[in-house]
């Protein structure tokens, strides 16, 4: 019961959206940072807004979640051309 209650919770506060795109193990991996870089995002700028974040700091931790996904999708090799095939 426990489990499934924490389960709940996560699923509320971060729930997570269908991938329509291409299927494949790197566009979902992505995907799922790409969505976690949203949620973030969101939250950051909510407590700057209320006050409880000063702008820069703000601005900081964004800029290092940026520098994350963009790692990411460059580690996953989204948007690369394939290699040709000899």
């Amino acid at each position: 019961m426990n489990q499934s209650h924490e389960e709940d919770k996560d699923k509320f506060i971060s729930p997570r959206g269908r991938y329509y795109g291409q299927v494949k193990p790197e566009n979902l991996v992505f995907n799922a940072n790409l969505q976690e870089f949203a949620q973030k995002v969101g939250m950051i700028t909510s407590l700057e807004s209320n006050g409880k974040l000063e702008p820069e700091d703000a601005y900081q931790q964004i800029k290092e979640l940026w520098k994350q996904l963009k790692r990411s999708k460059k580690g996953l090799g989204i948007g690369e051309e394939p290699l040709a095939k000899d």
